[in-house]
């Protein structure tokens, strides 16, 4: 028993010693708390809501012994079985692993929430917070003992080597609009890829069902709008709204008929953002009202009074977190139930 706990001893300190290091890359990889899905790269010609995983349409060889060679945005990681010990770095990775029946150990805190997003929060009992996403506890991480860590390269790229040596790690490449690509990873990862699919299709149906529904108001031009300490943004084709959109084959203004993220616009500019009807939401910090008065001088100017959604009162703010943050398959089904309100499509 001496011995053992020496053991034990050793690799505390070398874990300890590992994690000062990591600490240091940590600092440098983080991101804007508050920032939204935002992905690097521009989104390609293909339409988003259809776009098929790029490795996830075959199933991955297994060795007799039940190994799968998962490929990612990293390379390939070979996974053994159905891991029981996950952690989860970004919030949509947090939804996907609920709706495949998966409570993670540790997830990334919610964008909004302490820690949980209200519509996960009852299912996250016991999972350990573990700072936000573009900037997650490495410590915390290492004391849960995973045997799987999923994080995204364009939070978490700076650290996928570090993570790697805590357990085996696989990372989705974008965050974007495109978290089903991301679903598929995950369910494929989890040895879930049935359940997955069953997942997809519910969804898939519900938005079928809806778009049936929606008949001549889905030649409405739906415009979606931000108002951030970055400025105002019009959002666009690549973002968690607009690929829920172009699959229910929702039209929108030209300058959001884009296959890009977000545009920033000036006061000048802002008759981009009118169309039939226009969505928009504040982010801005707990206890603070500067965004929500910049958002109130834009409207009460004469440009954005002279716009035909506001004429027509066609005007809403909605949530961000349902509309943008969460990003994941939850949020999408709320997003979808939350649109079909606001037309009053029943």
């Amino acid at each position: 028993m001496k011995r053992h706990t020496g053991v034990q001893h050793i690799r505390h300190v070398l874990l300890s010693i590992f994690l000062v290091s990591m600490l240091a890359v940590l600092a440098g990889c983080g991101g804007t708390a508050n920032q939204a899905q935002q992905t690097q790269a521009p989104a390609t010609t293909a339409s988003a809501a259809t776009e098929a995983p790029k490795d996830a349409s075959t199933p991955a060889p297994a060795d007799a012994g039940g190994t799968r060679e998962i490929k990612h945005a990293m390379g390939t990681t070979p996974i053994t079985g159905e891991p029981k010990r996950v952690v989860i770095l970004t919030n949509e990775g947090t939804e996907a692993l609920l709706a495949l029946g998966v409570k993670p150990v540790g997830a990334v805190q919610s964008w909004e929430g302490e820690p949980w997003h209200d519509h996960i929060k009852a299912e996250m009992d016991g999972v350990e917070a573990l700072g936000y996403e573009d900037q997650p506890n490495l410590e915390a991480i290492v004391n849960l003992n995973p045997d799987l860590i999923i994080g995204n390269k364009v939070r978490h790229e700076k650290i996928y080597d570090q993570l790697s040596k805590i357990a085996p790690t696989v990372f989705s490449e974008e965050l974007s609009g495109r978290w089903k690509t991301n679903f598929a990873l995950y369910a494929e990862t989890l040895n879930k890829k049935a359940e997955g699919e069953k997942v997809m299709k519910e969804f898939d149906d519900r938005v079928a069902a809806a778009k049936e529904k929606l008949g001549p108001k889905a030649a409405m031009k739906v415009s979606v709008a931000k108002f951030s300490k970055k400025g105002v943004q019009i959002y666009q084709k690549d973002t968690f709204s607009g690929v829920l959109f172009e699959q229910l084959g929702v039209a929108r203004p030209a300058s959001q008929d884009v296959n890009n993220f977000a545009e920033l616009l000036t006061e000048e500019g802002m008759s981009a953002m009118d169309g039939d009807i226009l969505f928009y939401w504040v982010s801005e910090a707990k206890g603070s009202t500067d965004i929500t008065q910049m958002a109130k001088k834009w409207m009460d100017s004469p440009i954005f009074k002279s716009l035909n959604v506001t004429k027509n009162n066609q005007v809403f703010q909605v949530n961000e977190t349902i509309w943008n943050t969460a990003g994941g398959i939850k949020a999408a089904n709320l997003l979808l139930e939350d649109f079909m309100k606001r037309l009053d499509v029943k």
